[in-house]
């Protein structure tokens, strides 16, 4: 191999695969393998799978195929808020609390459920209003400092430095 092909193999970068996908990488070189004419133990000892696994793999893909054996998508209740809906949030969001009337720009989770409500039309319960934003939102939660807006900490400082002192000796 020429240090040039090297180079171009180097800047290949390559995601690894997740676990449902490494799971039907296993199960697709199983078929290879069925179709190959290899036993159920001779598939289970080269994908590293249990013989038991390997066998209903084989009688699913008797009846459907390699097609059988491919990942489907989670099955379970779809999401409340469509793709776009979530955009709309979003960037109702991004304007602030106090551009929805509120009186502090400080978002709550009863405030994000009233703005999905007013953008969408759709109530999502309070759990349901923190999935959207710590999971479809990538939001986190940040708490607010709490500091008097007229805190001075040059003045704290001086205070602490010499009024402080004279008040402990006065004891």
């Amino acid at each position: 191999m020429s240090s040039e092909s090297q180079a171009v193999v180097s800047d290949v970068s390559v995601l690894p695969l997740t676990r449902p996908q490494l799971a039907e990488a296993r199960r697709m070189r199983a078929v290879e393998l069925f179709e190959q004419g290899c036993s159920s133990s001779v598939v289970a000892r080269m994908v590293g799978i249990h013989p038991e696994s390997v066998r209903r793999w084989k009688c699913l893909w008797e009846q459907g195929g390699a097609p059988a054996l491919r990942r489907r998508p989670a099955t379970g209740r779809p999401p409340k808020l469509d793709d776009a809906q979530v955009e709309l949030v979003r960037t109702a969001l991004e304007q602030g609390a106090q551009r929805h009337e509120f009186e502090a720009d400080l978002w709550t989770l009863e405030r994000v459920g009233v703005v999905v409500e007013r953008v969408t039309g759709v109530k999502l319960a309070g759990a349901s209003v923190w999935r959207l934003l710590t999971g479809r939102l990538e939001w986190s939660l940040q708490r607010p400092r709490r500091q008097a807006v007229e805190r001075d900490e040059s003045e704290i400082a001086r205070w602490v430095a010499q009024e402080w002192p004279r008040i402990k000796r006065g004891r």
